[in-house]
């Protein structure tokens, strides 16, 4: 049987929203809703020189048909749709935007526990059934909480907790102190504890690091381990498995999936280290099916961190290895390059922002391509890629294809 496309390779830049969503004015970061919030409009104004981004591959999509984007302009692109895409789902989290791209329909947002850490009746059970003092417990950054308490967790063999603004509980121990089978044993019990409903946390995330002391810490980012929710319902990613499709990911797609539905995945190191897989992918490998793609870093390393200009240096280097990418797409190959949520690094707070995301939507076999309008659920990607590979959308899941790709 044949499809207009054969690989479809979706690449989710985590967090790079564009405009807040209608209904931003019920989330808030730090007591500020988050009307107003553009992640790539605001970090474009701040970057050095008054010059803006340089991304000249997504500018070669149309990504300035979306907004105004300083350093970008509008051109003519045969080759790529464009469009912004809102969120349908409750929430502003990693999960439930990835769910919905695959056709979950998400009702009430997951629970996070940032503002006090974790209550003391979990974290009791969580020291008298792994036999560790937890130290800790409170939002923190990754790498200072480190600094923080790293060698108190050396000396004590204790576990160090934290959360996030993401609805996620993370176990942080030293790999040569705890031992890494260890941390992972105490995470097992952690989401066994947090599968209750006052307790529900989308992620549990094993956090293993290294070093001597705080001066030289350093989190070991292949070993880390997530648990996360499986989704309630077989996804579109569970209709492809089952039809003899391919569902290859990279990153942390398979964690945040519960491997529901995956048929090959890669964990990552970097966003670098994920281009170097997809890239690889499209190189070596003639799959059926899908490559579904998470680069985290824009999220991790520069959203929450609140660094409006590393994130720009970081979307320009991913623009570069786009461009790469490009060089190995065969004629029935489609990319779709997109995000999960917003995370605005010029914002209040340390949260995600409730934003639209761009859809970027690129084959060489488009000749006529252009803005679209703008889609109502991250869904439809999901409904897209089913339609393509001639699958009927089950009744349990949203979303409606984009014609345009197909035809």
């Amino acid at each position: 049987m044949s499809y207009k496309f054969k690989r479809i390779f979706v690449i989710v830049a985590d967090s790079v929203g564009i405009g807040a969503e209608p209904d931003a004015d019920q989330y808030f970061n730090d007591g500020q809703n988050d009307v107003g919030s553009n992640t790539i409009v605001h970090i474009a104004e701040r970057m050095p020189d008054g010059q803006g981004l340089n991304i000249p591959t997504m500018n070669s999509f149309g990504l300035a048909d979306l907004d105004d984007i300083k350093g970008t302009f509008k051109v003519s692109h045969p080759h790529s749709y464009v469009a912004r895409a809102r969120e349908e789902s409750k929430g502003k989290d990693t999960m439930t935007g990835h769910w919905e791209m695959m056709g979950v329909y998400t009702t009430k947002p997951f629970q996070t526990f940032t503002d006090h850490g974790f209550p003391k009746e979990l974290i009791d059970e969580l020291e008298a059934k792994t036999g560790h003092k937890v130290i800790g417990n409170k939002a923190a950054s990754g790498t200072e909480i480190l600094v923080e308490l790293g060698e108190e967790q050396m000396r004590d063999n204790s576990l160090i907790v934290y959360t996030s603004a993401d609805s996620v509980l993370q176990i942080s121990a030293h790999e040569e102190v705890t031992g890494l089978e260890e941390l992972y044993r105490c995470c097992e019990i952690a989401r066994e504890i947090c599968m209750k409903d006052e307790w529900m946390v989308g992620r549990i995330i094993a956090r293993p690091f290294l070093g001597n002391d705080k001066t030289n810490f350093k989190r070991v980012v292949a070993h880390r381990h997530d648990l996360a929710l499986k989704p309630p319902v077989k996804t579109v990613m569970n209709v492809l498995k089952d039809n003899g499709f391919d569902v290859s990911c990279v990153g942390k797609i398979g964690d945040i999936f519960d491997g529901y539905g995956v048929t090959k995945t890669q964990k990552t190191s970097s966003n670098e280290d994920g281009m170097d897989k997809t890239i690889d992918e499209a190189k070596n490998n003639d799959f059926t099916g899908i490559c579904f793609v998470n680069l985290v870093e824009f999220d991790s390393e520069y959203g929450h961190r609140r660094d409006p200009i590393g994130y720009g240096k970081c979307l320009e280097a991913f623009d570069k290895r786009l461009n790469e990418l490009l060089q190995y797409l065969k004629d029935d190959d489609l990319v779709i390059v997109t995000a999960d949520h917003g995370n605005d690094p010029t914002w209040a707070g340390t949260d995600h922002t409730r934003e639209k995301v761009p859809l970027l939507m690129y084959s060489k076999n488009f000749n006529d391509g252009g803005y679209l309008e703008e889609r109502s659920s991250f869904a439809d990607i999901g409904a897209t890629i089913l339609k393509n590979f001639h699958l009927e959308i089950p009744k349990h899941l949203i979303g409606h294809p984009i014609e345009e790709l197909l035809k």
